[in-house]
């Protein structure tokens, strides 16, 4: 049994000493120290997604809390990191605040190389040595919704130089009427339908993950309750 000091208030530094404690081989949580970073992967998706939530709800108690769940996600992964012999929190705090100078070249003065750029991407692509449209659209991760990669994907493509013309209803209803047979085709028409259903919602300046998530809402919200 560890007798941890009493604070008022605790740090991010006692995180990061509860953590060890708790990943010690020989006197660790049973649980926390047996984690990977595979075994824990969707653990963390799920702590940004109610961190989201909170935000939604405007609750700054609970957005407090989920914060809080979201940092302890990320102090546990460091600190496998730095038992593998790899960068630990103190190379990633490091790491991120370099970063942030670099990409604001506007607040903290001129980097090397970045006179005059103010983007972000730019910024970024100049940093990791992206010079294709190609390098651009394999940087997205795979593990984001769906519909935001899409959405992230034509601006990429875009910002290269790559046309995305808004779908004709013409080739919606072509679409829509494959995906709606049973056969090999249909799947590769309804992901089409979708990825051309992103390109609307560009066009019209609607982030096609928010108008979907509200729409879910509704859907629930307006469904008859029905005894099953």
């Amino acid at each position: 049994m560890i007798e941890y000091p009493k604070k008022s208030p605790y740090t991010a530094d006692d995180l990061v000493a509860i953590i060890a404690i708790l990943r010690d081989p020989e006197n660790g949580c049973p649980w926390d120290r047996v984690q990977t970073h595979e075994s824990i992967r969707m653990n963390f998706l799920e702590e940004a997604y109610e961190a989201v939530d909170a935000i939604d709800l405007q609750d700054p108690e609970l957005l407090c809390e989920e914060l809080g769940d979201v940092l302890m996600q990320v102090v546990f992964h460091a600190r496998m990191e730095e038992e593998q012999g790899h960068g630990g929190w103190t190379q990633i705090c490091d790491g991120v605040c370099r970063k942030l100078i670099w990409r604001h070249p506007h607040i903290f003065g001129p980097q090397t190389g970045s006179e005059g750029i103010n983007d972000w991407d730019t910024l970024k692509n100049m940093e990791k040595g992206r010079t294709t449209l190609a390098a651009d659209l394999a940087s997205v991760p795979r593990a984001l919704p769906a519909l935001m990669r899409a959405a992230k994907l034509q601006k990429r493509a875009a910002k290269h130089g790559a046309k995305m013309p808004v779908p004709e209803p013409e080739a919606l209803a072509r679409l829509a009427q494959t995906a709606a047979q049973e056969g090999p085709d249909a799947e590769q028409a309804v992901g089409q339908l979708l990825f051309e259903a992103v390109a609307l919602a560009r066009a019209a300046g609607i982030d096609p993950e928010q108008a979907l998530s509200r729409y879910n809402d509704s859907f629930e919200q307006n469904t008859p309750n029905q005894t099953v």
